[in-house]
């Protein structure tokens, strides 16, 4: 069967909420036994969008899956805090201290790979590994700073936000899944995860209103524990730059691609990429 129409990769795990000391309320879930294998979602997903990882991975690891604050299923309508990555960074790794979980072998995807990323580098006490899928946000070189985005792509979110305030989800959703994978694509999706990230597409506007941080040499430098870049080969040409990049920057690293896959790599070609993760992970979980 073809992975992204698996209706088993977003079946419904048994959920928690882990309430934290800072007042956020984390839903989460966690299955297998071992050393602990944390992942976090990018934009419009929640912990539903790695359920085709946690049901192969969880049979040699422990793990966990989180809702950042303000994503589905909030416990909360009005949710502790402001939307942020800052929030999110600091979030998780109160999350981490609270479960006693740490420390942890770490995935992100996306906008949720660079709250993993500045997790890694300001609680480094906490990540043992960093695995960072198509990494969201804008690079920073000795040359010139990341620029503004484009005009058509400021258009393009102005548009996006204007259809999700109008309740027209299915077509600001398309407009913007399109935009950061390929055409089509959210045609192209099985129906659990449109229905995931419409439960999620009221965060999208604030996202928009909370640019990513850049990603710097010594920024990058700052990261000790080892690191694994996955790409998708057909991923839009800012992903496959910023793990270009990082590659470069990062002192213990493995940089791998997936053939044919676009940004939803893990979901789209989930044995690939679980296939790439247990390697990395099974040769330094020791």
């Amino acid at each position: 069967m073809n992975a992204a129409a698996d209706p088993r990769l977003f079946a419904e795990p048994d959920l928690c909420f882990a309430a934290l000391p800072g007042g956020a309320c984390i839903p989460y879930v966690a299955t297998g036994a071992g050393e602990p294998l944390l992942f976090v979602h990018g934009s419009l997903c929640d912990y539903r969008y790695w359920n085709g990882q946690t049901q192969v991975l969880s049979q040699h690891f422990h793990c966990v899956s989180v809702s950042l604050s303000h994503y589905w299923p909030a416990a909360d309508p009005a949710p502790h805090g402001r939307f942020s990555w800052e929030s999110h960074v600091a979030e998780l790794a109160e999350f981490i201290a609270a479960m006693q979980l740490g420390p942890v072998h770490l995935v992100g995807h996306s906008r949720g790979a660079s709250v993993a990323f500045h997790l890694a580098r300001d609680y480094p006490a906490l990540v043992k590994t960093l695995t960072l899928a198509d990494p969201a946000g804008p690079l920073h070189t000795e040359d010139a700073a990341a620029p503004a985005l484009a005009p058509a792509q400021e258009a393009l979110r102005a548009d996006v936000a204007a259809l999700i305030a109008a309740g027209e989800l299915d077509a600001g959703l398309e407009r913007f899944v399109d935009s950061v994978s390929m055409p089509g694509i959210w045609r192209k999706s099985p129906a659990s995860f449109r229905g995931m990230a419409i439960a999620n597409a009221s965060t999208l506007p604030k996202q928009f209103h909370d640019p990513l941080p850049g990603y710097t040499r010594a920024g990058a430098a700052a990261i000790a524990c080892r690191t694994m870049l996955i790409e998708g080969a057909r991923s839009p040409r800012m992903y496959r730059d910023n793990v270009e990049r990082l590659a470069g920057w990062i002192a213990h690293v493995d940089k791998r691609s997936i053939a044919g896959a676009s940004h939803g790599m893990n979901v789209t070609h989930a044995a690939a990429f679980n296939r790439l993760l247990h390697a990395f992970l099974g040769a330094r979980a020791a």
